[in-house]
Parts: structure tokens; sequence; C-alpha cells
């Protein structure tokens, strides 16, 4: 069988059996057919051969690179050991050291974790350990939660409920419990006057003073709404939601599922702002883009309140069958190993100023808003008219066909609407880095012209 001949049988079954998510299958695939089958580095090779700059880290979750050899080796070492054993009842020696690795590693306070298999998971585990720590300090009446607009926080229905994206959520709005909701401090969609920062705040400080007695917690993904489109906080946002809420008493969740682990140039993003949140939900990055794995951290003082005898009931009744798995936690040890041993945030800086120089001559385009970045987080926002704000209507797609011109040139995107998002693997060179954003900016000419 020749290459074309396999790929085109592999084609048919895909489009036989496999239903992709967050994809209109009708429109599938829309172009020529891509199936990847091998990484290299900061590469992907598709079945023909074809190699494309991994531009968005395999949806945000790729680290050091794709077949980064000590990874493969923590792997392949684990598999002679132990591929599986539950955590119920049990201990296994990865999942006792990754989460040792991961407090030392967290911001102060964050001691105890449990473990789950993806960002939504995470996010689950602190909205139900926040809404029973009250109940079981005796404040029962604490139950509801707030998040800002276009938040996304996965795809589960807790996750779903503190959520704030229109277009994913609404639809699921009778399976949900009511969320209040905070406006969010992105400059270039503020509805408000020029200081966005003081504005954000005054409104936040409004509503956790009027709900503080039934508020449980308070869900933000620090510095940078991911999947709103890279939306960008103001500097003193975040460490003002944490004043906030030690005020008002009400917990404080960090959903740094996108942004943990070196995306905003520090290992958590929380760093920025010297805040230690109540709780501190991973995944993605977690392993390096090897396993699923999600973490949820939290401090003693939630910890404590679980603890008594049988009798008393306040076991955290919550668990997945592969909680604390030995093949992840290990090759999740091996990946944060690995940001000690090769400096990789410290190498990060000339990468991110090389992506910044690369994506200027963007700001002056006639059909780009806003470009944005914090770290390697980038979102280039496209627009129909620049003055206006005018957005191109959802079904020319613009940022597909803008995506679909990178692809020719041997990068892989992926939109977020008419956004644009970058988010390469911390382990890009200069040249990458040169490659992708020239791709960008030539791709945008093509589609939507100077």
């Amino acid at each position: 069988m020749t290459p074309q001949e396999r790929h085109e049988r592999l084609w048919a079954l895909d489009l036989k059996h496999v239903w992709h998510p967050f994809t209109q299958m009708q429109l599938w695939p829309g172009d020529e057919p891509l199936i990847i089958e091998r990484g290299e580095g900061n590469w992907l090779i598709d079945t023909l051969g074809r190699r494309y700059l991994d531009g968005i880290s395999s949806l945000w979750v790729t680290v050091h690179g794709h077949r980064k050899a000590p990874l493969d080796e923590a792997l392949k070492a684990q598999v002679d050991k132990l591929a599986h054993s539950t955590l119920l009842g049990a201990a296994n020696v990865p999942a006792i050291e990754l989460a040792a690795k991961l407090a030392e590693l967290a911001p102060p306070g964050l001691s105890k974790v449990f473990y789950s298999d993806s960002g939504s998971t995470a996010v689950e585990v602190a909205l139900k350990m926040a809404y029973q720590y009250w109940r079981q300090v005796g404040r029962p009446q604490k139950r509801r939660f707030a998040a800002l607009e276009e938040s996304y926080h996965g795809d589960t229905l807790g996750a779903v409920s503190v959520g704030g994206i229109e277009l994913f959520h609404q639809r699921f709005q009778d399976l949900v419990f009511d969320v209040l909701r905070l406006p969010s401090p992105h400059r270039y969609r503020w509805k408000g006057g020029a200081d966005v920062l003081k504005e954000a705040l005054a409104q936040a400080e409004a509503l956790l003073a009027a709900h503080a007695h039934e508020l449980a917690a308070l869900v933000v993904e620090p510095l940078v709404q991911g999947a709103a489109g890279m939306w960008m906080h103001p500097e003193g946002f975040l460490s003002g939601l944490r004043a906030l809420c030690r005020k008002h008493e009400v917990l404080l969740i960090c959903d740094e599922v996108a942004t943990g682990f070196g995306r905003t140039g520090t290992m958590f993003a929380v760093e920025q702002e010297d805040v230690a949140p109540d709780f501190l939900c991973v995944a993605k990055g977690l392993t390096g883009g090897y396993l699923p794995l999600a973490a949820t951290l939290t401090t003693p003082q939630v910890f404590d309140a679980f603890l008594g005898s049988a009798k008393d009931a306040k076991t955290f009744f919550h668990g997945h069958t592969y909680t604390g798995n030995p093949l992840a936690c290990a090759v999740a040890l091996r990946n944060l190993e690995l940001f000690e041993e090769e400096q990789t945030l410290a190498k990060l800086k000339p990468v991110v100023e090389t992506l910044a120089v690369g994506l200027r001559p963007l700001t002056g385009h006639p059909h780009v808003g806003d470009v944005r970045r914090r770290g390697l987080m980038v979102g280039v926002e496209l627009v129909q008219d620049k003055a206006k704000r005018l957005d191109y209507p959802a079904e020319e797609r613009m940022g597909m066909q803008v995506c679909r011109k990178a692809r020719e040139r041997g990068v892989l995107l992926r939109p977020l609407g008419n956004v644009l998002v970058l988010m390469p693997p911390l382990s890009l060179t200069l040249d990458e880095a040169e490659l992708l954003t020239r791709a960008v900016r030539e791709s945008i000419d093509a589609v939507c012209g100077r």
C-alpha cells in the first residue's frame, strides 16, 4: 500500500466513525485532509510526510516538544514497573512524588493535591470542595459561585455552569446552576471608561459585598482568558480580586489549566501578581503533552474541614478510575524536573521577544483590530473594519481561512472565531518563532488583503 493509498484509507475510516470535538462535521474537513502520524521536536508530520510547526502546542499541552527523550524514557521506565493502580485505598510512588513536586512549585500554602484527568474535572473538584467546605464549617448558605463574563473552565456541567461563553454554554442553561457574573476587564472590548482596572475592581467589590453571605467562591482564569480569544487582564486585577476575596470571605479558585507551566512566562500566572489562591487547578501542560492528567491544589485549611470520623461523613466523595495514574504521574514529574534542568523559563525570554518583534507589524494592519500577548500566549483579532471594531461575519470563518493559509506555509494553527491563537511549545527556537510570525503575517495578507 502506498502512502497515498494508506492516507485515503485512514481518511475514509475517519469520516465513517470519528466525531471530532468543537467541529461542525457537515463542513469537515473543509480542505485537504490532515492526519498527523508523528512528531519531532516542535514539528508534526502527517501521513504523507509533510511537516508542520506546531503553533498551538497540540491544543496548548506540548511543553518541551514532541518525542522529548527524557519524557519518553520516563514513560518507558514506568511501563516496566506499573501501568495503573487505584488511588482509592492505596498509594503509588509516582503520584506521591509528583504531589510533593507540585506543592514545592505552587504558591505558598497550596500543599494538598487531588488528582483527576482533565482541566474540566480539576475545576469540578475545586467547585465541589468549595461547596462542601462551607457546609462543613457551619456556613451552608455560602453555596453560590461567581465568575467572569466570557470565561471558560471546561465542558463538564459544573465547569459549564461557571463558564460564560454564550456560543458554547447557552444551550445547556437548563442543565446547569446559576452563577453571578463579573465583567471581564479586557481593554479592547471594555464598554466602560478609560480606567479599566479601577472600574472592574469597583464592580467586583460591589458584587462581593452584596453577595458575600451566599458566595462560596470566585473562579477566574488568571491574567489571560484563553478560550475567550486570549483576553488579557490589566496588571493588578488578579491581586485586587485576591484582596477582595479575603475581605469578604470568599474562596478564590484560579484555573491555570491553560496559563500554567510557563505559558505566561512564569511557572504559574498567579506568580506575576504574588497571588496564592485557595485552589489552583492545573492540567494541559502538566505531563508535557504526553498523557491526560490534572490536579487541584488546595490549602490545609480547606483540607482540614474534611477530616472526621466515618460517622461524621465529611469525606470528599469524589474520584476517577484513573486518578493518580502512575504512567501519567511519572511523565509529569519528569516534565517538571526538565524546567529546572534545562532552565526552560530563563531561555524563554529571547523567544518571547522574537515573537513580539515579528507580531509588531500587525498592529498597523487594516484588518487586525488587536494584537495581545502574555509570554507565549498570543491573540491576533481580525476585523472587517478597524476604526469601527467591526467583526467579520461568523459564517465567513475568516480565522479558519487564515489558518488554512498558514498550513500551506508549514504552520499549524487553530482560531477562536476571528481570533488567531498562537501558543507554541516552550521549546520554540528563534528561527521557528520567526517562521511562525512570518506565516501569520503572510496568511492574513493573503486572506484579508491590505
